[in-house]
């Protein structure tokens, strides 16, 4: 039977690709820090005490100090030629990067874009974008290798969100955590052999830092911690290496309850002290470089070490868009793409 003629265009079907990141400030100025740290720290998954008591203090103290500190910090490492945090840079290559790698395989058959879970590109409005492009099942993709309440699991309650206000909602499946993909620990593997072949003298150590949570989650049954110490150890076995030669810390502490432990700042200051002065640093829960890495590492921890008597300290970048890390990603997204495509 035809169409009426005043029935609405029908695109082809097509399969859409979302990757999610964490999120950025769209500058760093003190109105824009402060609507960026507001939607994040407003975010049960990442703070989860009850809002009589967090909003009050996050409302009127930390959102009228910490927009200053944190636009400081960020224009410690702020990509000015493009006007955008590093994030934002290296998301929108990575995603470049799959884009033709998965269009590589599928054709135009797949729509690939990315979104943040905080600030812009919004999650709400690239699910609306994939929509109006045809896109009738969507694959959505959380750039954490690891899975966490308060990564992870934020970012897909925000799909879900977004899934909610469509008329015509596609079907989704959403990507679990891919610390143990082959592919993607043979990228990070490769990452750090490349690393030590350029280095004058071999570390002492090396130190894999993970961003940390509340001891009280892991209680509560979320799996990051165990998945991040399972992560060093097929590190350490894709390198060949002996336990003495890794060790896992966390970093990022926030408030006053007790957090996973060891904190990074305070046990490379250790090591320092213990004879350890030479050590690199690596932070595979981040897929990209941000203001945990590229500030917090490479400034208060690198400084926590040398002013503990350290003296060769290295940072090794995030996978970012290095080749086999796309096609790691892209096996990944192939994988869960199974029966669609």
């Amino acid at each position: 039977m035809d169409k009426p003629t005043n029935h609405p265009t029908i695109k082809p079907r097509k399969v859409g690709v979302l990757v999610a990141n964490l999120g950025t400030p769209d500058a760093t100025d003190y109105w824009s820090m402060r609507r960026y740290l507001n939607e994040f720290l407003s975010d049960k998954r990442v703070i989860d005490y009850p809002a009589w008591k967090w909003q009050p203090l996050l409302q009127g103290i930390i959102l009228t100090k910490r927009p200053f500190t944190s636009g400081e910090a960020y224009r410690s490492i702020w990509n000015t030629e493009r006007d955008e945090s590093p994030l934002m840079t290296i998301t929108r290559n990575q995603t470049d990067k799959l884009r033709a790698a998965l269009e590589a395989r599928y054709g135009d058959q797949v729509e690939v874009d990315f979104c943040m879970r905080y600030g812009n590109p919004s999650t709400p409005s690239k699910v609306r974008e994939m929509v109006e492009k045809g896109c009738d099942r969507v694959l959505f993709f959380p750039l954490y290798p690891q899975y966490a309440g308060a990564t992870s699991g934020t970012a897909n309650d925000q799909f879900f969100r977004a899934l909610m206000a469509e008329k015509h909602q596609p079907a989704a499946r959403t990507v679990p955590a891919y610390f143990d993909d082959d592919a993607y620990l043979d990228a990070l593997a490769d990452s750090v052999r490349r690393a030590y072949a350029e280095m004058a003298e071999k570390p002492d150590i090396l130190v894999v830092s993970y961003h940390g949570m509340p001891i009280r989650y892991l209680e509560e049954g979320d799996p990051y911690h165990c998945q991040c110490q399972k992560q060093t150890r097929l590190l350490k076995e894709r390198l060949g290496w002996a336990d003495a030669d890794i060790t896992t810390t966390f970093q990022s502490v926030f408030g006053t309850e007790e957090w996973l432990k060891p904190y990074t700042v305070k046990e490379v200051a250790r090591l320092a002290q213990a004879g350890k002065k030479k050590i690199a640093v690596i932070a595979p829960a981040f897929s990209a470089d941000c203001i945990e890495t590229l500030e917090e590492i490479n400034e208060e921890i690198r400084e926590s070490f040398e002013e503990a008597g350290g003296e060769s300290f290295s940072y090794i970048p995030c996978l970012n868009d290095d080749d086999a890390h796309i096609e790691a990603l892209a096996d990944i997204a192939a994988r869960e793409l199974s029966g669609w495509l």
